[in-house]
C-alpha cells in the first residue's frame, strides 16, 4: 500500500474516534458538574481537560476565564482549536475524501454526511437543545462509522491501518479520562462513601456502566473501575484490549522497518497483560497512565516513522 494512502486512513480513523472520545470527556465533565460543589471545584474540572490536551495557552489567546461555558464553546465547536470536535469530523473527512477510491462508499457517505450535519451546527444551538443530546449524536456518528467499515470494507492492509488508528487513539483516551476522573472521585480519608452518581456517570462515559455490573456484580469501586478500564481484556475500551488489537494488526502489516515498533507494542501488551491493580495503584495511578500515554505517542510515532509518509503531522 502507499504509504500517502496508509496516513490518511491511519488519521481519519484517529479523529472519528478522538471526537468520540473528547465528547465522551465533555459529557462526563458535564454530568459531574450538575451535582451540587463549590464554583472553584467545578473550574477545577473543567481546566484539567484543557490541561490535559496541552491547550493552555491556546485557550487562555482566545478567552479570558476557564468555565463551563468557555471550555465547551472551545473543545466543542471553535474552528481555531484543531483539537475540537468539530475540527476532528473536519479532518475526518478531509482524509476521508483523500482515500475514497480505498474505503467504500457506505464509509464515504456516512463522514461526509456527518461533518456535513456538524458543521450546521453552531454552539448556541447545541447549547439551546442540550449539550448532552450533541454528545450522544457525535458517538452514534462515530459507532455509525466504525460499523460500516467493518461491515463493508475488505480485510485487507487498509482496514489494519484504520483499526491501529482506531485502537491507539482509544487507549490514549481511555487513560486521559481515567486520568482526569479518578483522584477527583476518589474518596480521601473519612470524607465519606463513593458518589454512585459520580462513578456511573464516569462508567458511562466509555460504555461501561453495564460491563461493570456484568463483570463484578457489586457495588461501584474506584479499584475496580481502575482495574476494568485497564486491565480487563474483554473490556473494549480498556488498556488492555486496545494494546491485543494494536499488536495484532502490527503483526498484519509488518515491514523490515517496524521491528522496535513492534517490540515496544509487545512489551507493553506484556506488562498489561501480567498487571495486577493492586501493583499499578501502590505506584500511583497518575504516574502509571503517564507513562502508559508517553509510550502510546511512542508507537503512534513509530508507525509513523515505519509505514506513513516521511513528515507526516501527527496533529
Amino acid at each position: 500500500m502507499l504509504s500517502r494512502t496508509a496516513d490518511h486512513l491511519f488519521w481519519m480513523s484517529r479523529y472519528i474516534e478522538r471526537a468520540e472520545s473528547l465528547a465522551r470527556l465533555l459529557d462526563v465533565t458535564w454530568q459531574m458538574s450538575l451535582v451540587p460543589q463549590s464554583l472553584e471545584a467545578a473550574n477545577q474540572n473543567w481546566n484539567a481537560i484543557i490541561a490535559l490536551n496541552s491547550l493552555e495557552e491556546k485557550f487562555a489567546d482566545r478567552y479570558s476565564a476557564v468555565n463551563a461555558e468557555n471550555v465547551l464553546r472551545f473543545m466543542v465547536s471553535d474552528t481555531g482549536n484543531h483539537a475540537s470536535i468539530l475540527s476532528c469530523l473536519r479532518l475526518t473527512r478531509e482524509n476521508a475524501h483523500a482515500v475514497r477510491g480505498t474505503i467504500t462508499s457506505e464509509m464515504w457517505e456516512t463522514m461526509n454526511s456527518t461533518w456535513l450535519e456538524a458543521r450546521e451546527k453552531s454552539f448556541e444551538q447545541i447549547a439551546n437543545a442540550g449539550v448532552g443530546e450533541f454528545f450522544d449524536w457525535v458517538k452514534m456518528r462515530s459507532s455509525l462509522s466504525r460499523g460500516t467499515t467493518l461491515g463493508t470494507l475488505l480485510q485487507d492492509e487498509a482496514y489494519h491501518f484504520i483499526r491501529l488508528g482506531t485502537l491507539l487513539e482509544r487507549a490514549d483516551n481511555t487513560a486521559r479520562i481515567l486520568d482526569v476522573k479518578y483522584h477527583v472521585l476518589r474518596p480521601h480519608g473519612d470524607e465519606g462513601a463513593t458518589d454512585f452518581y459520580q462513578w456511573g456517570a464516569l462508567l458511562r462515559s466509555v460504555s461501561a456502566f453495564e460491563v461493570y455490573r456484568k463483570a463484578y456484580r457489586d457495588v461501584i469501586t474506584p479499584e475496580r473501575v481502575a482495574e476494568l478500564l485497564i486491565l480487563r481484556s474483554d473490556m473494549p475500551r480498556s488498556l488492555h484490549f486496545c494494546l491485543n488489537g494494536v499488536v495484532k494488526n502490527l503483526e498484519l502489516i509488518a515491514n523490515r522497518q517496524s521491528g522496535e515498533t513492534q517490540r515496544q507494542a509487545g512489551l507493553l501488551h506484556a506488562q498489561l497483560h501480567y498487571a495486577r491493580i493492586e501493583d499499578i495503584l501502590e505506584r500511583g495511578l497518575h504516574e502509571y497512565l503517564t507513562d502508559f500515554m508517553d509510550r502510546i505517542y511512542m508507537l503512534g510515532d513509530g508507525v509513523s516513522k515505519n509505514f506513513l509518509v516521511p513528515m507526516a503531522e501527527a496533529a
